[in-house]
């Protein structure tokens, strides 16, 4: 017959192996954790040898037009790099987007701040978004303003700030933000609207295009309407206020 001393120790060792049975849900959870970090920052380290071909606004824009039975619908891409570039084009989009881009950590608090107090007034929905949040999204994301996207895209921005040159992560926005309804990058972009290369694009060209970057299918670039005119001929002038073509060297690899 067994003492109540014997029967402590097998009490305590029948717990603690029900406790390890009843847990593998908490293993598999970290498990699964962790590979998607894994898998998150390889996405962003390759980014900085390969050119991706597509981005998920690119993927999600075809299903839409899919779904809706538009089979005929195609986007407009076409890779360049930096050097395949005027150099007026990254210049206008810093200056209309993201003016402390050569200088933040993919976080521009002061723009939140006063995108928030802008919003609370009840003016029109602002965000206060850098340029490395929009190329975060773009690449990786969905649009919508949800805590889960959000969240994803500062993971996705902190990643590429610590594994991308500010040259590269200018490089990936200028190729993957939207000019038009399936428009997207700055090539299609110049041989559509202008019928030249991103390489021949003007100032006053590369301005009308940046003005368009807060909703490119409500605003035209081929058909400026007063608004686009007047923000083109802004951000010129934000253009020459930050520097001309000598603030891109703060950004060189």
């Amino acid at each position: 017959m067994s003492s109540n001393g014997d029967d402590v120790p097998q009490s305590q060792a029948a717990n603690s192996r029900k406790t390890r049975k009843s847990r593998p849900w908490f293993k598999r959870l970290v498990t699964l954790a962790l590979a998607a970090v894994l898998f998150s920052v390889l996405q962003v380290a390759s980014l900085r040898f390969i050119n991706p071909p597509f981005s998920s606004f690119m993927a999600i824009r075809m299903i839409e037009a899919w779904t809706s039975g538009d089979f005929s619908f195609r986007l407009k891409h076409e890779w360049v790099g930096r050097s395949q570039m005027s150099a007026a084009i990254p210049l206008a989009m810093i200056a209309s987007e993201d003016q402390k881009f050569a200088d933040h950590g993919g976080f521009d608090l002061e723009a939140i701040e006063k995108a928030q107090a802008r919003n609370a007034r009840g003016k029109k929905i602002r965000g206060g978004s850098t340029i490395t949040q929009q190329t975060a999204k773009n690449l990786f994301l969905w649009g919508g303003r949800n805590y889960v996207r959000k969240g994803l895209e500062a993971w996705y921005t902190v990643l590429m700030e610590v594994l991308l040159p500010k040259a590269r992560i200018i490089e990936l926005y200028a190729n993957f933000a939207e000019f038009g309804d399936g428009i997207y990058g700055v090539q299609a972009a110049s041989r559509t609207f202008y019928g030249v290369d991103a390489k021949r694009v003007s100032v006053s060209q590369a301005a009308r295009l940046a003005a368009v970057l807060p909703s490119p299918r409500r605003y035209s670039v081929s058909k400026p309407g007063p608004y686009v005119q007047r923000r083109a001929r802004a951000i010129e002038r934000q253009m020459r206020m930050i520097g001309g073509q000598g603030y891109l060297h703060k950004i060189e690899d």
